[in-house]
């Protein structure tokens, strides 16, 4: 077999190693990119929580902005407020009792 045949195997072999190289550790490597992908995923996870957290604000933003009721409900939330007219009862469970006063 001629000298150069042999030249010509050893440098395709080389260039297949150095492929093969790429292919699996260098950059743009399969491990490269099936560990972009996760990261694709998890970024479009996040994206659409963010969405619907967006969509839910914007949803509250409208309606405090065109009607009384959802600030009256955020007041009587937020602030404890109550109505003229309105009588307050706070009833109070066996778990948190009140103080006795007396025992003091």
């Amino acid at each position: 077999m001629p000298w150069y045949f042999r030249l010509l195997f050893v440098v395709l072999l080389a260039m297949f190693f150095v492929l093969q190289y790429r292919l699996w550790v260098g950059r743009g490597s399969q491990a490269e990119v099936y560990r972009l992908e996760q990261q694709i995923e998890r970024q479009q996870v996040r994206l659409a929580d963010m969405q619907d957290r967006n969509e839910k604000l914007r949803a509250e933003v409208q309606s405090l902005k065109d009607g009384l009721e959802a600030v009256e409900a955020r007041a009587r939330l937020d602030l404890g407020m109550i109505k003229e007219g309105e009588t307050f009862y706070q009833i109070i469970g066996p778990d948190n009792p009140v103080p006795d006063r007396a025992a003091q």
